[in-house]
């Protein structure tokens, strides 16, 4: 495991402070396990949008019709007389 030194603001410090007593946890494993968490979802999100890039250069497009039908189940029509 690897050790490394962070500067966060003082009301930072203070929240996670709090955080670890409540938790009954130390700071330094709260502060692990936030940026564990930060560092997954950060690589999720590129994964899916590089995913989403490679389709598009792929050519791979929603038709008119199919963004058509996933609008209308979001969206209700209203129809004046």
């Amino acid at each position: 495991m690897t050790a490394f030194t962070i500067r966060v603001p003082d009301d930072v410090a203070d929240r996670l402070n709090q955080l670890a007593q409540k938790l009954d946890r130390s700071r330094s494993y709260v502060a692990a396990q936030a940026i564990e968490d930060f560092v997954s979802r950060e690589e999720w999100q590129l994964e899916e949008i590089e995913a989403g890039i490679a389709e598009a250069d792929r050519g791979e497009f929603a038709s008119d019709d199919d963004l058509a039908r996933v609008v209308g189940k979001y969206v209700k029509t209203t129809s004046r007389s």
